[in-house]
């Protein structure tokens, strides 16, 4: 198998988001447009620019992402419950695992859900990305998400960005963690 390099790839993700098909979320054998897009966690830092160059650029596509990133939710949702500053106290007290135990109870895959919504969205036009995985980890994993974005959204392609690797059955984060199953998502590229 040929190795292209990010850069390569990357093109080819911005022809691919610019297909009519894709973007009417059409063609997957009546399948929801969740894709994967996989890449080696070395090259995190391109793949932010390349996100970034396209908000910044987006007069220039027939398309529209809306980036939602993971970890800055997580994040909010910390600062809502007005715990954000106590976190490393409670994992020096209390242990990592109690830790993560503690922010399962108001940091639930229900609080990003709504959070992943674009307010305003048009089928044809917009993409949802999802970013932020890699940062997260574990307190959300992907195929948490993955598994219940479905009934929030359906109209529009759906694109995480994965650093990590996709065989379109397992999603293995930075390469070492199983971050589990989903047979749902399609690679994209």
């Amino acid at each position: 198998m040929v190795d292209e390099s990010i850069v390569k790839r990357l093109e080819r993700l911005t022809e691919r988001f610019s297909e009519k098909q894709f973007l009417e979320n059409r063609g997957l054998g009546n399948e929801i447009g969740i894709h994967v897009f996989a890449y080696d966690p070395k090259d995190e830092m391109v793949v932010r620019r390349y996100i970034k160059k396209l908000h910044e650029q987006s007069y220039k596509y027939n398309f529209k992402i809306h980036e939602n990133d993971l970890f800055e939710m997580f994040l909010d949702i910390c600062r809502e419950n007005d715990v954000l500053d106590d976190l490393p106290d409670f994992e020096d007290e209390h242990g990592f695992d109690e830790l993560q135990k503690q922010i399962e109870n108001f940091a639930s895959v229900d609080e990003y859900l709504p959070r992943l919504q674009p307010p305003i969205r048009e089928q044809g036009k917009d993409i949802v990305v999802i970013t932020g995985l890699g940062k997260v980890f574990p307190f959300m994993r992907s195929h948490t998400i993955l598994e219940n974005i479905q009934p929030i959204i359906n109209d529009v392609p759906i694109v995480l960005f994965y650093p990590g690797e996709y065989d379109n059955h397992t999603l293995n984060l930075f390469g070492q963690f199983r971050d589990g199953n989903y047979y749902r998502a399609f690679k994209i590229i």
